[in-house]
């Protein structure tokens, strides 16, 4: 996302100082000596300047006896009474989307035990496993407290999953039930991951 936003922002700086630096081109005397993207044809002496274009052959400028060069010359001159301006280059278009992100989170089955539901997600990255997230637990009396256990140690990107990357974590002594449903819900979320 950050790298979108700076793309987004360098391109708009960096058009804003093209035009800034560039100026329209009728205003700069740089700009009015720009060659056009047409070439102007000036009307060759003793023909009549209301004459259709097409009809009018344009005379030779190279004297007859003068040696033809392969390449053709850059005419710096520029017939006297003729203003040519160019139109300032556009600005690519150019489309970014937004890179996609290597995290996602992965949901893994709902296990029912005989204290609550117990439902585990994990977050990956590219290969890792960098958070786990019990997204339920059995509540209520003692059942509270063991699943406050169970919480504290394996989730989070510092817990137990995390550490191990993988569901072979130790048992929360006391909340064997809970810790088991755990297991088999977060094996089920690896599973779908990788």
């Amino acid at each position: 996302m950050r790298r979108a936003l700076l793309a987004i922002t360098g391109l708009a700086a960096s058009t804003t100082a093209l035009v800034v630096l560039k100026g329209s081109p009728g205003t700069t005397p740089v700009a009015q000596d720009l060659p056009t993207a047409e070439g102007v044809v000036p009307t060759p002496q003793g023909a009549d300047p209301n004459a259709d274009p097409v009809d009018v052959a344009p005379t030779p400028s190279v004297a007859p006896n003068a040696p033809s060069s392969p390449k053709p010359t850059k005419s710096t001159s520029r017939p006297s009474g003729t203003r040519t301006t160019t139109k300032a280059p556009s600005a690519p278009r150019t489309t970014t989307k937004a890179p996609q992100s290597t995290t996602r989170r992965v949901t893994g089955l709902g296990v029912d035990n005989e204290y609550g539901y117990v439902l585990v997600q994990i977050v990956v990255s590219g290969s890792r496993i960098i958070e786990a997230v019990a997204l339920s637990l059995p509540s209520g009396g003692e059942s509270d407290i063991h699943s406050g256990d169970v919480r504290n140690k394996y989730d989070g990107t510092g817990g137990e999953v995390v550490q191990k990357q993988s569901a072979n974590v130790d048992t929360v002594s006391g909340a064997t039930e809970t810790s088991n449903s755990y297991k088999q819900s977060l094996r089920a979320a690896i599973e779908k991951a990788f």
